[in-house]
């Protein structure tokens, strides 16, 4: 017997359960990144505008999250309901965007230390320059310092169960009313003199700004849906784990909210307003280049910013452990269902999946060497990764609430599919509707990421034995196209950056108060190097594409190879089924699927003619009682050789011990007259020399009387019976 899977034992109350919501919802970049991109592109009004619509769109995906944790409570969340509803090949390629999602935000928070050690601790760790890496300093002590908080949170998790909730859940009320009240009374103590204005960005629409902070509403949540991994691990009845989503998200957006509100309750004096502030405060040092801190420490002095410190070191703790404890969830389903290796499904003492969480940690302890800047691209790609694992999530509630039917829920999940594939236009077509909404570095990697995929699984195709994987060609079109798409649009997004450099330069020479040298030839350089840059990028997209196109072709190959060999073992497992193990001739079963197969023409008005024989060989079981067994098998051997020699035309069943059927068309169909006299006679002839004899009755089928083969088979087996009777008053033994 195969080795049952190990599953988690209940053991996370809801306030646990709330607090890893949202205590992975939330982490560095709502303090010190979030609040002033969202203030950058809508303003105060239309960022809280949008974070309630972004909010009430969750709400909803949080609905479909609750209705597929009720019918699949597994590890794994997206990935086995995927799984489940839509096949492995569905399965992997969520899993493949929710685990990038999930190292993301582990990696953004964890190379985020650094920076806060800048802002409060001074260059302590900034020591030992190694390279400088797309415009970021690396430093050998700030990447060694990421690398211990990962070695930090990995021993922490494998060594205690408990001992990670009780931390996440203490921490996560900390930072959640440590916000709340030093905004709150940061607002209070402004006053009637509080301020929105601007209220929004100037020079663009009020509802472009709210659509857009309500399209990026999936990035800015996400981890509120880990709880997803944990459904295992509920010790309340899941139908209450909407009330935890909800919780966790209004939470969040209250957060997000009262920090937008703060950063723009206080600014430095030399700017006339919040907009022109928080537009440089980019390039500030010290506190003035946090706004939510400068407003804190405005207020409340050292106190304030040590209360907010600890907050926002709290929020990147926090993270840490819900990505990590997420990760490993999914990690163990992978392991599970034999996508990874299976140790890394194990549990511990302590019931603790330790080898998944050391496959995290080996993974991510080199991304702090990759730099900030790289995270921060790989960050963007979970924009894109958030909307198609929501997407994919909304489509199995739809379609298993549809084949279940549970309406509410399916209207649920369609409304789910239908705002994900908005959101998902809104990302793809940048020019259509916004202006950069991502780095275009971003697109390369989301391209790269795609490709890795369609590599793994040609692994997973070489090691499937069970024939899960390969059975959904579509999909993996599907994600073709949309790596070509994607690598259009960096395309496009390059060339635009390689004019925009261009003008620069045309711009910075003519700023020159007398410009020395060759118009034509700095327009002519210029337009050399756009057009190289253009060439560039349109030979990477070729490449790309050939790249996935070759591997999703030899993906095909394998999978159109296994399908070939399954449909020859099929073929073969069939005609062992339908052959008799002793004649050699046609089987029980072959004569029922042909009986089928007659009775669907008859029903579809088929009139073709045809003849059934029966035929009983006569004194088997004396020669069984007598001789034995093994002189009765040669007795029916001999039977079958009389039978098939008469019948030579005609498929012939054996459809008992002793009984056998024919199937008359045709040639035979036309002779069956003078073959039944044939058979007679050898069987009188047999009489009389003590060799087998065969009872035989045939029986024509009549149109317009007969509905089912079986009428025709009847009147045959009535007539071999009459046979049997004459043949024994000839002398014939016929028990």
């Amino acid at each position: 017997m195969g080795k049952q899977k190990q599953t988690f034992s209940p053991h996370l109350t809801q306030m646990n359960t709330w607090a890893f919501s949202l205590g992975t919802s939330v982490g560095w970049g709502s303090l010190v990144i979030t609040s002033s991109t969202y203030l950058l592109q809508a303003g105060p009004a239309g960022s809280v505008l949008g974070l309630l619509a972004g909010a009430a769109i969750m709400l909803l995906i949080a609905g479909n999250y609750q209705y597929l944790i009720n019918c699949f409570p597994e590890a794994g969340g997206a990935y086995a309901w995927t799984r489940e509803v839509f096949g492995y090949d569905h399965g992997f390629l969520t899993s493949w965007f929710l685990a990038l999602i999930y190292f993301a935000m582990l990696w953004a928070n964890a190379t985020a230390l650094p920076l806060f050690a800048r802002y409060f601790i001074g260059d302590i760790f900034r020591v030992g320059r190694m390279y400088s890496l797309f415009g970021y300093e690396v430093y050998l002590g700030e990447a060694l310092l990421s690398v211990a908080a990962v070695v930090l949170i990995v021993c922490l998790c494998t060594q205690s169960r408990h001992l990670p909730v009780v931390l996440m859940t203490g921490m996560v009320l900390f930072f959640f009313l440590a916000i709340l009240v030093c905004a709150g009374a940061a607002l209070f103590l402004h006053g009637k003199n509080f301020a929105f204005r601007p209220a929004f960005i100037p020079d663009k629409t009020a509802f472009s700004q709210i659509l857009r902070i309500a399209c990026i509403s999936p990035w800015a949540f996400i981890g509120f849906e880990n709880i997803s991994h944990l459904s295992e691990e509920f010790a309340f009845p899941k139908k209450g784990v909407f009330r935890v989503l909800a919780a966790g998200l209004g939470c969040a957006t209250l957060l997000y909210i009262v920090i937008i509100l703060l950063t723009v309750s206080a600014y430095p004096p030399e700017y006339a307003d919040w907009l022109s502030y928080i537009r440089d405060s980019s390039s500030l040092p010290g506190l003035k280049g946090l706004p939510a801190f400068y407003a804190v420490h405005h207020y409340f002095g050292g106190l304030g910013i040590s209360v907010l410190m600890l907050a926002l070191l709290a929020l990147v703790v926090t993270s840490l452990i819900g990505n990590m404890t997420a990760l490993s969830r999914l990690i163990c389903a992978l392991a599970r269902d034999g996508i990874l290796p299976g140790r890394f499904s194990e549990q511990n003492a302590g019931e603790i999946p330790a080898k998944a969480f050391l496959l995290v940690g080996a993974i991510s302890v080199c991304v702090p060497f990759l730099g900030r800047t790289t995270v921060g691209w790989i960050v963007d790609v979970t924009t894109i990764g958030a909307t198609l694992i929501y997407g994919f999530v909304s489509a199995s509630a739809w379609k298993l609430a549809a084949s279940c039917g549970d309406r509410r829920e399916k209207w649920i999940g369609l409304a789910g599919v239908i705002l994900m594939t908005g959101f998902g236009l809104y990302l793809l077509l940048p020019d259509l509707f916004a202006a950069g909404t991502i780095e275009t570095e971003s697109w390369f990697l989301f391209v790269v990421w795609s490709i890795l995929g369609f590599m793994f699984f040609r692994i997973l195709l070489q090691r499937d034995h069970s024939d899960r994987f390969g059975h959904t060609i579509i999909v993996w079109i599907a994600l073709l196209s949309l790596v070509l798409f994607v690598s259009l649009v960096w395309m496009n997004q390059s060339s635009a950056r390689a004019a925009g450099r261009a003008i620069e330069n045309v711009q910075a020479y003519y700023r020159t108060e007398a410009p020395a040298g060759d118009d034509e030839a700095l327009a002519a350089e210029e337009l050399h190097q756009f057009r190289r840059a253009n060439t560039g990028s349109t030979m990477v997209v070729i490449g790309l594409f050939a790249v996935s196109l070759g591997v999703l072709m030899n993906n095909y190959s394998v999978m159109n190879r296994r399908a070939r060999e399954s449909e020859r073992e099929l073929g073969q497992v069939r005609d062992i089924a339908n052959t008799d193990p002793l004649t050699g001739v046609k089987s029980k079963h072959a004569f029922a699927e042909r009986e089928k197969q007659v009775n669907d023409r008859l029903a579809a008005g088929d009139r073709d003619s045809f003849a059934i024989a029966v035929c009983d060989v006569n004194g088997l079981k004396i020669i069984n009682d007598t001789l034995g067994h093994k002189a009765g098998d040669a007795y029916i051997l001999d039977a079958s050789r009389m039978i098939c020699e008469v019948f030579q035309h005609s498929p012939v069943f054996r459809i008992g011990g002793d009984e056998f059927a024919v199937f008359l068309e045709g040639r035979d169909y036309g002779n069956r007259a003078a073959l039944l006299e044939e058979i007679n006679r050898k069987a009188e002839e047999h009489i009389r020399t003590g060799e087998v004899v065969v009872s035989v009755g045939i029986s024509e089928y009549a149109p317009g009387q007969d509905q089912t083969l079986h009428a025709v088979f009847e009147r045959a087996d009535a007539l071999m019976y009459g046979r049997k009777k004459q043949l024994k008053e000839m002398g014939a033994v016929t028990r």
